[in-house]
């Protein structure tokens, strides 16, 4: 009998943690060839998410949870997800119901044709989304696959299933800096993918601002490009080139008319939009020398503070 390990990160999801693991027992009659093991990710909650992993776990021998020491976010408690795991298929899912449990027993039986080692997928609409930050996360998307070699889906999920030889592709990228989306399609295998509408969460609030977004679009294309580093080297010949051109357009037009050079405001927007240049190629080079200490310092991705196991036999 196959084991299905379901990898749920969660960060003050107590309302929606009870709905979502109802919302598997009942799709469970879907598969009755399968079992199935809960790995919950308590990522630093404040609320009483880990107690009710606590609770999932005395009352179900399927259920078990990692709690972190801290807030160390949504990739590193993928990371441990997916570390902890023991199944022949892992599912990753989200506990906000957004991903819907239906699509799973589909999912399965595409992965029992051997034809395929992952299905993941992908929103076909954005409805309840604020129209700015549906505008810009197409455009992130439509950047990130013209300079990146790595092909990442627009509308991709981290909701998907696979096989136990892509699970330990994935463990093996053990870099600091994770944008998992790009993982999933860097370490390649043969993915299909299911569309869907998107679906409204079942309780809560999204934890995702429009700030946390942008900066981690930026994770994702500082991991998996390096044409901004490109970009800056250009603008810099580029105004190099300008500047030459000015000099000699300059000192041709003063022996030809005599005029002598005026105009200090032009001047000064020249400096400052130049200035302005050399900032933004500075912080493209930042961006990148940031990633790079962060990854020579080797810290952990995060520390596990309690599991289930630890929790049980304290209670027995």
């Amino acid at each position: 009998m196959s084991l299905i390990s379901i990898v749920v990160p969660c960060y003050n999801e107590e309302e929606s943690l009870p709905l979502f693991y109802q919302a598997i027992l009942e799709m469970k009659s879907s598969l009755p060839e399968v079992d199935f093991e809960f790995i919950f990710v308590n990522d630093g909650s404040k609320d009483n998410t880990l107690k009710i992993m606590r609770s999932l776990a005395q009352q179900d021998a399927n259920v078990h949870y990692v709690s972190f020491s801290r807030n160390f976010g949504k990739e590193a408690a993928l990371l441990a997800g997916l570390a902890h795991a023991q199944g022949d298929y892992v599912a990753v899912m989200d506990a906000d119901l957004q991903d819907p449990p239906a699509l799973l027993p589909e999912m399965y039986e595409t992965l029992q044709t051997k034809m395929y080692d992952c299905v993941a997928t992908r929103r076909v609409t954005r409805a309840g989304e604020p129209p700015i930050r549906s505008f810009f996360a197409r455009m992130f998307y439509k950047l990130i696959n013209k300079i990146s070699k790595t092909e990442i889906v627009d509308g991709a999920r981290d909701f998907r299933l696979m096989t136990r030889q892509m699970v330990n592709a994935i463990l093996s990228v053990q870099e600091y800096n994770r944008f998992s989306k790009g993982i999933f399609g860097w370490v390649g295998f043969r993915t299909k993918w299911l569309e869907y509408k998107n679906i409204e969460r079942a309780a809560g609030q999204t934890k995702w601002s429009f700030w946390k977004l942008f900066v981690y679009s930026l994770d994702g294309i500082t991991a998996f490009s390096t044409v901004p580093l490109s970009v800056a080297a250009v603008m810099g010949m580029l105004f190099c080139f300008l500047a030459f051109a000015m000099l000699i357009f300059v000192f041709v037009r003063a022996l030809i008319w005599g005029d002598p050079v005026g105009g200090w405001p032009s001047l000064v927007c020249i400096i400052l939009f130049v200035g302005g240049i050399q900032l933004f190629c500075t912080g493209i080079l930042g961006q990148y020398l940031s990633k790079t200490y962060l990854e020579v310092k080797r810290r952990p991705q995060y520390i596990i503070q309690e599991t289930e196991k630890d929790y049980l036999d304290k209670t027995e």
